[in-house]
């Protein structure tokens, strides 16, 4: 499939099947992460493949994040176990870190690389017949997250890729055209 076609089709996945992402499989989306540009060769990636019990734990910090914003203590907590089994229940699930260097522009440049490396993956993803669920946020940061993913002192999560095959695909959403975005300068 054409690299253009690869970047069309890929979308975040909300559902996937029950098919398990296999071992080889994630191999397979790694090795192409890690090919990703990276200024000064730090490659300053970690990957942490999650098993079903470190989802459940990330999916029970993910749920109590969402169920403290809830006025009702017992719908929170339906939320948070709801979160937690989802979680549990994925095909695969990875969190990508990265050593917070101390120079600042080394900084940014780690984490750019991290998600170019994460968009290598998704894009590997798609060409595999399989789909991923880019995450970002304030979860990262949470100490109940950073513990179920099991991430040291000086590691930022970057993101969590879920990925799997895909049970429906969403269609393209309507997009501007890059000219929109573009200032051509003398």
């Amino acid at each position: 499939m054409p690299i253009p076609e690869i970047i069309e089709q890929r979308r975040s996945i909300k559902k996937f099947t029950d098919r398990a992402v296999s071992r080889e499989e994630i191999e397979t989306l790694l090795d192409a992460a890690i090919l990703a540009p990276n200024h000064r060769l730090t490659r300053p990636w970690h990957f942490y493949v999650l098993g079903p019990e470190s989802r459940y734990a990330y999916g029970l910090a993910l749920g109590e994040r969402k169920a403290r914003k809830l006025p009702d203590p017992a719908a929170g907590r339906t939320l948070r176990d709801t979160v937690a089994a989802q979680h549990r229940e994925l095909p695969g699930m990875i969190a990508v870190s990265i050593a917070q260097n101390e120079n600042l522009e080394t900084r940014e440049e780690d984490y750019a690389a991290a998600m170019m490396a994460i968009e290598n993956l998704a894009l590997t993803a798609v060409a595999m017949g399989l789909g991923t669920h880019i995450k970002t946020g304030g979860a990262m940061a949470d100490a109940a997250s950073r513990a179920a993913v099991g991430v040291g002192d000086g590691e930022r999560i970057v993101a969590i890729v879920n990925v799997g095959e895909p049970a429906e695909l969403p269609g393209p959403k309507k997009q501007k055209s890059a000219t929109a975005f573009t200032t051509w300068r003398p």
